[in-house]
């Protein structure tokens, strides 16, 4: 969130910016956990804090859209037509650039982080281009538990069987499956 960003960036407290903005300290508290939506709270407490931190309200809820989840299954499909549409290498200069792996990862997103590594990684080796080191600390990394397809996991469900949750981790991308997501389809989307 933008505005935790800010306070480290120059190294002021939550309770220093409840005091030069006049906002309660609950609130400051409830704004930078995410528990309070930044969408519901009123205009003079955002203009506020943006005048404090000297930025603008506009792009405190920019930030706070960045912060919406969606399922991994819509992570997953956007990664694949992001990278359809971008082609390999654009899609592998644009996520580098970014450092968007690192910032889903720094937000706690494991599986979604991995699942772009593990992209990073598989393209860099169907293109025969080096890896990138700068993640060689999340590549020591792994999920708990496997995530499987949701076709597979109703397939599995349907027929009451673990067969189909075998086969998959069998014919799992290795870069995918070193990071315990079961992944074999990632160029076929419509």
């Amino acid at each position: 969130m933008l505005i935790n960003e800010k306070l480290e960036k120059i190294n002021m407290t939550k309770y220093r910016l409840s005091k030069d903005s006049g906002v309660p300290q609950a609130t400051i508290n409830d704004i930078c956990s995410g528990k309070a939506d930044l969408e519901k709270c009123s205009a003079g407490t955002l203009y506020k804090i943006a005048k404090v931190l000297g930025i603008s309200i506009e792009s405190i809820l920019d930030s706070a859209k960045d912060d919406i989840r969606s399922s991994f299954e819509i992570f997953k499909s956007n990664t694949c037509h992001h990278v359809k549409d971008m082609g390999d290498l654009d899609f592998i200069v644009v996520v580098l650039e970014s450092d968007e792996v690192r910032k889903l990862y720094n937000k706690h997103w494991y599986p979604e982080a991995l699942y772009l590594l593990a992209m990073l990684d598989y393209l860099s080796r169907i293109n025969e281009i080096p890896l990138c080191s700068k993640y060689n600390d999340l590549r020591m990394r792994k999920l708990e538990k496997p995530i499987y397809p949701v076709g597979v996991l109703l397939n599995s469900e349907v027929l009451k069987s673990d067969e189909p949750l075998r086969i998959a981790e069998k014919e799992a991308i290795p870069e995918f499956r070193r990071f315990n997501i079961i992944e074999s389809e990632v160029r076929n989307v419509v």
